[in-house]
């Protein structure tokens, strides 16, 4: 009997139906957080112990491991704190090639956190560069970050590095 890997070839690619289903069940601090998106506003929380402000907030300080109680109202705008230009396509995308992914620092915040920027034209965005969130309509606002439709340049004069640098 003949080996058949010999007259076919070795498998180099197999498709298989894969699918993962899963529900994301949010604590105290982050379902705080995300009702926040739903009101057009972000909420972080502050440490008690060492004072920095969390957004999206986990309910704990990872520095000092105690609890974060106090809630943050931050305002609209940031700065990137570093980027990256997609121009790599993929199934289902809805966002123009290239797009601009983007770490965003809120004002009065200690965490940046990811943000599609927009507006810009990819060979302009720089790091410390001001921005401001840019939301769904009231009628559209989910508690989830797809309130926010994307950030775009405010006018603002790029932050100084020493403002941003241990966010990197």
């Amino acid at each position: 009997m003949a080996d058949e890997t010999s007259e076919r070839g070795p498998v180099t690619t197999l498709a298989t139906p894969i699918r993962l289903d899963f529900e994301f069940t949010p604590g105290v601090a982050q379902s705080k957080f995300l009702r926040g998106l739903e009101r057009g506003e972000f909420l972080g929380q502050r440490c008690g112990t060492c004072g920095k402000v969390y957004v999206p907030s986990r309910g704990s300080c990872p520095t000092d491991g105690v609890p974060t109680t106090e809630d943050v109202l931050l305002g609209n705008s940031g700065t990137v704190t570093t980027y990256c230009v997609v121009n790599v396509p993929f199934a289902g995308q809805s966002i123009e090639i290239p797009y601009i992914c983007a770490q965003i620092l809120l004002d009065g915040a200690n965490l940046s956190f990811m943000g599609l920027l927009q507006e810009i034209p990819t060979d302009q965005i720089r790091m410390g560069m001001r921005v401001e969130a840019v939301w769904v309509d009231e009628p559209e606002l989910t508690p989830s970050l797809a309130s926010v439709k994307y950030f775009r340049p405010n006018g603002e004069p790029d932050a100084d590095y020493e403002t941003y640098k241990e966010y990197l």
